[in-house]
């Protein structure tokens, strides 16, 4: 069945990731030059990690995180603070349509990063993993007894 472009498939569209990457970069460059004069703000350094917009591309919410992750939530305040300004400094420097509203939320991605490694080093897990995989050698129609 062929779909129509109202269909909302199992991930966001080429568009959204291509203006999701594009706030992102700009977002970055207006808080590396510290072009919002508010030194709440300024006085972090804060990674932006990805952007995510909404279908109409209305709504952007970047996932951000402070270097190093001191001061997390202070520095998610200050840019909720500051969003409209920073709103305004992101639209200036795109050929959108409407301006997107920003929305802030914390980057989790590096602690899942690191409960993942940590799991990749429980000496069960690697022994699970590193294990030979018995299924592969007799979906492969080859088995070890029938060399015998």
């Amino acid at each position: 069945m062929a779909q129509n472009r109202f269909s909302h498939g199992s991930g966001p569209s080429q568009r959204q990731l291509r203006v999701g990457e594009l706030i992102r970069r700009t977002l970055s460059d207006v808080l590396l030059r510290a072009d919002v004069h508010d030194p709440d703000l300024n006085r972090h350094s804060i990674t932006v990690g990805e952007v995510r917009t909404s279908p109409d591309l209305k709504v952007a919410t970047a996932y951000v995180l402070p270097l190093g992750g001191h001061d997390a939530e202070e520095a998610l305040a200050a840019l909720r603070r500051n969003a409209p300004e920073l709103r305004h400094l992101v639209a200036k420097a795109m050929t959108l349509k409407y301006a997107p509203q920003l929305r802030f939320q914390l980057d989790e991605t590096f602690d899942r990063l690191d409960d993942t490694r940590r799991m990749f080093a429980d000496e069960r897990v690697r022994r699970d993993v590193e294990a030979p995989d018995d299924d592969a050698s007799e979906r492969d129609g080859h088995n070890d007894r029938d060399d015998a």
